[in-house]
This record gives structure tokens, sequence and C-alpha cells, in this order.
């Protein structure tokens, strides 16, 4: 009977997911590797870093996630005036009904559901560590009291890969904290005729709210039964460690252009991603094919470069090509 309750939790997850990306399709023409990568991380529990240029729905992209499954959006423009009391809220003074001063925490847009920081490396460095709290432990601490954001709580941070002045780079640090980082590319003809069309279209395509925060918490609790053998779990470890120069599993372009390696989030954000897409693809068990589809998005913001592989013109597209070419050889050998 177990097994057919599993089948059966596991199927109606599939379909709420399947039912999610219809309705957002209504709005988002193509990017289907992009949607499927934030839903990834909000199952797992993480936020994703969008890279792309202007205009290929980012922005439009969370607001319709906040629609269809009932959740409070919020969005924050990051720009190099912003002070983190912007973010997180601040103590503001006002008057009680006996007429005396009394302070009050303000909450500031970081307390909501889904979170877009809008080209967040156009923001001083004191103001991008403002999320840091926030990312990490899900709480905002203003003087002595820690206040507790709401699960679940995505945040999808978005920033311009052409246009450098003005801009502060994330620090790896923070870096880590995403869950995912997802290069958005341009649409294809189809897709930019699909959006054309709508564009000049009399009728506006309105998605409807098909999931809310109890069924999204269904589907992470089947999410985190998906089972993990052995060997899939050592695949995915070696693929951190062959990235990290200093180590004897190191691949041989990680010791020739690697400064740092993934560090242990990164094995972690590998399986918990890969149990996600093994979901979506109707398996109870995390795969090998689910490591290898994960890792770009997973390790890319992990691997941090020194200045031979800049010079040679490596990236760490590259450089994690190559890792996983080589690992998964090995692997199918063993």
């Amino acid at each position: 009977m177990d097994t057919v309750g599993s089948e059966a939790s596991l199927q109606n997850a599939v379909d709420r997911l399947n039912v999610v990306r219809r309705e957002i399709a209504k709005v988002i023409v193509g990017q289907d590797d992009v949607v499927e990568s934030v839903l990834i991380c909000l199952l797992s529990g993480g936020h994703v870093l969008l890279e792309g240029v202007p205009g290929l729905g980012k922005t439009t992209l969370l607001r319709t996630l906040a629609r269809t499954m009932q959740l409070k959006y919020s969005r924050i423009q990051f720009t190099p005036d912003l002070m983190p009391a912007d973010i997180v809220g601040s103590m503001i003074m006002e008057n009680d009904d006996r007429g005396h001063k009394v302070l009050r925490f303000q909450y500031g847009p970081i307390f909501a559901n889904l979170v877009l920081a809008d080209e967040i490396n156009r923001a001083t460095p004191k103001t991008q560590s403002a999320l840091l709290e926030a990312m990490q432990e899900r709480t905002v601490t203003s003087g002595t009291t820690t206040h507790e954001l709401e699960a679940p709580f995505l945040v999808m941070a978005t920033q311009n890969p052409i246009e450098m002045e003005g801009t502060y780079p994330l620090p790896e640090a923070q870096l880590d904290r995403f869950l995912m980082k997802i290069v958005v590319g341009y649409p294809t003809r189809d897709e930019l005729s699909r959006i054309v069309e709508r564009t000049i279209s009399r009728d506006e395509e309105i998605p409807n709210a098909v999931m809310d925060r109890d069924a999204i918490r269904d589907v992470r609790a089947v999410c985190r039964q998906v089972l993990v053998a052995p060997h899939v779990q050592d695949f995915a470890i070696r693929l951190v460690m062959a990235t990290q120069c200093d180590q004897k599993e190191a691949h041989e372009m990680s010791r020739k252009y690697v400064r740092f390696g993934a560090s242990p989030r990164g094995a972690q954000a590998l399986v918990e991603c890969g149990r996600v897409h093994a979901l979506m693809r109707g398996r109870f068990n995390l795969a090998v094919e689910d490591i290898l589809h994960v890792a770009p998005g997973v390790l890319r913001h992990r691997i941090i470069l020194n200045f031979d592989a800049h010079a040679d013109g490596q990236t760490p597209e590259t450089i994690l090509q190559a890792i996983l070419k080589t690992v998964s050889a090995q692997s199918s050998v063993a």
C-alpha cells in the first residue's frame, strides 16, 4: 500500500507542476529551461541568479509565477544609492493610542514570498550584504529583534552581463548562496514571432492561480522522498571535487585554471536540484542524468578562475564541460 500511495503522490506532484508550467507559458514564450530552473530552486528552498540582457522576460517570469502560485511578490530595483533599510526595513517612531512615542519596525520589501532583486550588481556591497541573512537564515534582524520570513521564500536576482559601468560585482560568499545561476539566452525565430504576435493581439492571456502555499509544501515533501543511490551521490561528490584545484581528484583544467572550486554547498545543491528534476520527470530515484542536467546551473558561479584562465580565454562554461565529460566517462567505465 505504501508503494501505491507514493506513486499517487508522485503523479499528483508531477501533474501540479505541469499545470503551473502551462499557466506560465500563457505569458512566457519559450525559455523552458529557465522556467524549470526557477521552479527547481523554489521547490529546493534555494535562490536563483539570472544573467541576461534586458528584455528577455526575467521580471515577467517571477511576477507570473507569483500569480499562478498565489504568493506575495515584491520587486526591488537595485541602484547605487539604495540603502540596506530600503530592503529589510527600519525602525520608525510613531504615537500610540495614549500619545506616547513608540518605536515600530516598518517591514521592507524583503518580506515577501518571491522577491525580485533587479540588477543586483548595481547596488553597493553594503546594500548587497543586507540580503545575506535573509537568503541564508530566512530571518531579518533589526536591533535585538529577529523577524522570521514567511515560507516559501525565493530571491531571484538579475544582472546584466554586458554593462559594467556603475556596477559592483557580487562577492563570492554571496554568489555561493544562490542555488543556481541561469544564463538567459535570446529566443529563437519562432519564439520571437510568437512574442510579436502576442504583442499586437487584442486578447491578453491571464494565468490562473493553480497552486498555493499548502500545495507547494506538499510537493516539497514529495521531493524529499526521492531516493539517492550511493553511486549517484558519489558522482555528485566527484564532480565537486574535480573543480577543487588542490584535491588529488581535481581535473587537469582545474589545476591549471581554477583558483577556487565549488564548496560543499555545491554538492548539496547538485543533489537537491537533481531530486526535483527527477520528480519533474516522474521518477522517485535520482539518476546521474539528473545531476548532469542541473550541474551547469549549480556550479558555473561556484568556480573562481585564475589569471591564466582569463589570459587563455577560458570560462567557467568551458571548464565545466571538460569536467562533466571526464567524470561521466569515468563513471561509465566504473
